[in-house]
């Protein structure tokens, strides 16, 4: 089920699913059981928007999750895009995949550049950049989700 706010994930306790969802690559990060900390899994390159949100499905019920949070792209003026509608059909591809698992679209603004950020700053270049970004993307998404649990 979609859902709105993240109060509602409140509901539910257990592991979460972050995910950063693009046309050709998409990461992936888990949280632990007490939502304290998120861990990048994989990226993930199964193809069409079909494709992704099945493996997206197998990935939360092999790790268990009760919850998913999908960034959503908006605009730096606050607005909606073609993007940000893009991660709305695929949440509902998702959402139609995982029965009643909570989905949570989240504003994810910021986190390819504070990934980027890091990657500088760790000195990530060439394939080994490409090949973790989307991860560690996911990972800020999902990250930036459990401390807003945790304040409201």
């Amino acid at each position: 089920m979609l859902i709105e706010r993240i109060q509602e994930l409140k509901q539910t306790t257990g592991r979460l699913l972050g995910v950063d969802f693009g046309d050709v690559r998409t990461g992936l990060a888990v949280s632990d059981a007490a939502r304290f900390l998120a861990s990048g899994l994989e990226t993930i390159k199964p193809g069409s928007m079909t494709k992704t949100a099945e493996a997206v499905a197998e990935a939360a019920r092999a790790h268990g999750v009760v919850g998913i949070i999908v960034g959503l792209p908006v605009n730096m003026n606050g607005s909606q895009g073609e993007r940000a509608e893009h991660a709305r059909m695929f949440a509902a591809m998702l959402d139609e995949r995982v029965g009643e698992m909570p989905i949570l679209l989240l504003d994810e603004r910021m986190t390819t550049m504070a990934a980027s950020r890091f990657l500088n700053e760790t000195n990530t270049r060439g394939q080994k950049r490409k090949q973790v970004i989307d991860t560690l993307s996911a990972q800020i998404i999902l990250q930036n989700a459990l401390d807003r649990l945790k304040n409201c």
